[in-house]
Protein backbone atom coordinates (compact mmCIF):
# COMPACT_ATOMS: atom_id res chain seq x y z
CA UNK A 1 0.00 0.00 0.00
CA UNK A 2 0.93 3.39 -0.27
CA UNK A 3 2.35 5.66 2.09
CA UNK A 4 -0.16 8.54 1.29
CA UNK A 5 -2.94 5.85 1.55
CA UNK A 6 -1.88 4.26 4.72
CA UNK A 7 -2.08 7.94 6.11
CA UNK A 8 -5.23 8.74 4.80
CA UNK A 9 -6.50 5.13 6.08
CA UNK A 10 -5.20 6.21 9.88
CA UNK A 11 -6.87 9.49 9.61
CA UNK A 12 -10.18 8.03 8.80
CA UNK A 13 -9.74 5.74 11.67
CA UNK A 14 -8.60 8.17 13.98
CA UNK A 15 -11.78 9.90 13.19
CA UNK A 16 -13.84 7.18 13.53
CA UNK A 17 -12.03 6.54 17.04
CA UNK A 18 -12.69 10.09 17.96
CA UNK A 19 -16.73 10.02 17.00
CA UNK A 20 -17.46 6.53 18.49
CA UNK A 21 -15.26 6.81 22.00
CA UNK A 22 -13.80 10.29 22.34
CA UNK A 23 -10.25 8.99 22.01
CA UNK A 24 -7.74 8.87 20.04
CA UNK A 25 -4.79 7.41 21.33
CA UNK A 26 -2.84 4.67 19.36
CA UNK A 27 -3.87 1.94 22.11
CA UNK A 28 -8.00 3.25 21.75
CA UNK A 29 -7.10 3.49 17.75
CA UNK A 30 -5.88 -0.67 17.45
CA UNK A 31 -8.64 -1.74 20.16
CA UNK A 32 -11.22 0.17 17.64
CA UNK A 33 -9.91 -1.31 14.39
CA UNK A 34 -9.70 -5.09 16.12
CA UNK A 35 -13.64 -4.54 17.33
CA UNK A 36 -14.27 -3.26 13.41
CA UNK A 37 -12.72 -5.61 11.71
CA UNK A 38 -14.31 -8.43 14.04
CA UNK A 39 -17.58 -7.31 14.38
CA UNK A 40 -17.83 -7.37 10.36
CA UNK A 41 -16.64 -10.48 9.76
CA UNK A 42 -19.22 -11.74 12.71
CA UNK A 43 -21.64 -10.54 10.59
CA UNK A 44 -20.38 -11.09 7.13
CA UNK A 45 -18.71 -14.91 8.17
CA UNK A 46 -20.36 -15.99 11.51
CA UNK A 47 -18.79 -19.86 10.98
CA UNK A 48 -15.58 -18.30 10.11
CA UNK A 49 -15.23 -16.07 13.65
CA UNK A 50 -16.92 -19.56 15.36
CA UNK A 51 -13.85 -21.53 13.98
CA UNK A 52 -11.22 -18.67 15.18
CA UNK A 53 -13.16 -18.75 18.53
CA UNK A 54 -12.60 -22.64 18.82
CA UNK A 55 -9.22 -22.60 17.49
CA UNK A 56 -8.19 -19.45 19.97
CA UNK A 57 -10.37 -19.55 23.08
CA UNK A 58 -7.52 -16.81 24.35
CA UNK A 59 -8.04 -14.19 21.94
CA UNK A 60 -11.82 -14.90 21.78
CA UNK A 61 -11.63 -14.03 25.62
CA UNK A 62 -9.54 -11.05 24.52
CA UNK A 63 -11.49 -9.85 22.04
CA UNK A 64 -14.94 -9.83 24.41
CA UNK A 65 -12.90 -7.66 26.68
CA UNK A 66 -12.03 -4.88 23.66
CA UNK A 67 -15.82 -5.57 22.66
CA UNK A 68 -16.64 -4.47 26.33
CA UNK A 69 -14.11 -1.73 26.58
CA UNK A 70 -15.48 0.09 23.53
CA UNK A 71 -19.06 -0.34 24.25
CA UNK A 72 -18.26 0.99 27.69
CA UNK A 73 -16.58 3.95 26.19
CA UNK A 74 -18.68 4.62 23.55
CA UNK A 75 -21.71 5.10 26.63
CA UNK A 76 -19.56 6.90 28.22
CA UNK A 77 -18.64 9.31 25.32
CA UNK A 78 -22.12 9.57 24.09
CA UNK A 79 -23.46 10.45 27.71
CA UNK A 80 -20.76 13.19 27.50
CA UNK A 81 -22.07 14.61 24.62
CA UNK A 82 -25.41 15.02 25.46
CA UNK A 83 -25.19 17.53 28.24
Amino acid sequence: MEKEFVQQLDALLEKYSELLVGETNEETKEKVKAWAMYTHIAKSMPPLISHWSALYPNARAEMKEIIQEIKDLNEQHRKSTKK
